[in-house]
């Protein structure tokens, strides 16, 4: 495997997260520890049209292995939780009436991680039997969501398939073992050290 894989073309990146979703070692979470089963995927924001189409043809491709993938499109979530609960209509008059700093706290309380999204995940996780769960969408919650906040969150709820988080941004080493996010690849690091970037995972 090549030492920097983000920087490989992208059919390369395809044939290596296939290779690894498809083998036992993988699915079967070994060699983690004591580690929860979180991978980042990360990649550069301008190949995020290319990275959704890819998210789906691994899909489709584990599929006829019989691998089954639970893909939540974190965006689509939040606004399935915003509608049922039968806030939409008052979301877009408070957006028109309000400043943007007023309308990030109010989403930020409508889709709170612990009390809402995690719970959201968890249902349906529950309800559709999968081997590996892929989180999309990343970018487009920003900066209501957080991904460090929800894979803090998502760690006691998550830990019988592996996750896969396809994240527009560097998952980096930033010293003396420690690890950040760095969404779109300028915003400040947020740390994370749970996670396994899957470019460099090794079977």
């Amino acid at each position: 495997m090549y030492p920097d894989l983000m920087e490989r073309p992208i059919n390369e990146r395809f044939d290596h997260l296939l290779k690894v979703m498809r083998s036992q070692r993988f699915l079967t979470m070994a060699g983690l520890g004591n580690e929860v089963p979180f991978f980042i995927c990360p990649f550069h924001p301008q190949e995020t049209n290319e990275f959704i189409r890819m998210a789906k043809q691994l899909e489709n491709r584990l599929a006829r292995i019989d691998i089954r993938v639970l893909a939540i499109n974190l965006y689509d979530l939040c606004i399935e939780l915003i509608k049922q609960d039968g806030n939409w209509d008052m979301v877009l008059e408070f957006e028109r009436e309000n400043s943007k700093g007023e309308l990030f706290d109010l989403l930020q309380g409508i889709l709170d991680p612990e009390e809402f999204l995690v719970p959201a995940i968890a249902r349906k996780v529950n309800e559709q039997s999968s081997d590996i769960l892929f989180l999309t969408g990343v970018g487009e919650v920003y900066p209501y969501l957080r991904s460090h906040t929800l894979l803090n969150n998502l760690q006691s709820t998550i830990k019988d398939q592996p996750m896969v988080m396809f994240y527009p941004g560097k998952y980096v080493e930033t010293g003396e073992g420690s690890t950040a996010l760095f969404l779109f690849e300028s915003m400040r690091g947020n740390p994370y050290y749970r996670a396994f970037n899957i470019l460099k995972y090794q079977i």
